[in-house]
């Protein structure tokens, strides 16, 4: 299936996505370092999941310091509603530990972050065991409006149906493609506002596209839907 990403496309798109689900909140945390560890919470689990899990961390734990310094089984007892608890609490403790140590003293803060390059911003937290490119790009376009664009599972998975990347595209490819294309100022509104149609129409099964006018990019409506494709002769990657 051929791919079109421009510029005037995408931004029809983030028009449409605008027409449909409205202007979406502001999901900044003034406190950088609070939103990277709900972040971490964040991979691969429902939002109420995620909250729950913040709601027990930062309630468990009086500062940054505690949750670096406790054990991995106490922290994961904390953070358990968010799924791979000792996993999480390992890459939480890690990140602690890094953001530590570049400030060199026991003061917690990504704003370090903010004086580098996009790019170099983006490595350094790559860098990070358990950090990957949607994580990074989270905390940098949110906290810092830095030109990057967040690409978790419902962005991937419209992006591919939209025709925006390949099929083939990995994930990091994907953040890649979308990083070029999408314009630096919708970045963060394309991106949520992608999730919205991921969780209420585009989904990975039976999606409804027929349901609202962004069925017109949706290569799934159009091949399936129609019944030129069987679904499952669709691609799996969708």
């Amino acid at each position: 299936m051929e791919t079109d990403n421009s510029e005037e496309r995408i931004r029809n798109i983030h028009q449409d996505l605008l027409d449909v689900y409205g202007e979406q909140g502001d999901h900044d945390d003034e406190d950088g370092v609070r939103q990277l560890l709900i972040t971490i919470l964040s991979q691969n689990v429902a939002d109420e999941n995620t909250a729950r899990a913040a709601e027990n961390l930062f309630n468990d734990f009086k500062n940054y310091r505690e949750i670096e310094k406790a054990s991995v089984e106490k922290l994961a007892d904390s953070i358990n509603p968010a799924g791979l608890p000792e996993t999480k609490a390992e890459r939480i403790q890690r990140t602690l530990k890094a953001l530590k140590k570049h400030g060199d003293s026991d003061n917690y803060s990504v704003d370090f972050l903010g004086e580098m390059e996009d790019s170099e911003a983006q490595a350094w937290l790559e860098e990070i065991k358990g950090i990957g490119p949607k994580t990074a790009s989270v905390l940098l376009n949110f906290h810092f409006d830095a030109d990057v664009m967040p690409v978790d599972t419902h962005v991937e998975r419209i992006s591919k149906r939209f025709g925006l990347i390949p099929f083939s595209a990995s994930n990091e490819k994907a953040h890649e493609l979308l990083n070029e294309s999408v314009p630096h100022e919708i970045k963060n509104s394309f991106h949520m506002l992608m999730i919205e149609h991921g969780k209420n129409n585009c989904t990975a099964r039976n999606p409804t596209c027929e349901d609202t006018k962004l069925k017109n990019y949706c290569s799934y409506y159009q091949k399936v839907k129609t019944g030129d494709l069987e679904p499952e002769e669709y691609p799996e990657e969708a």
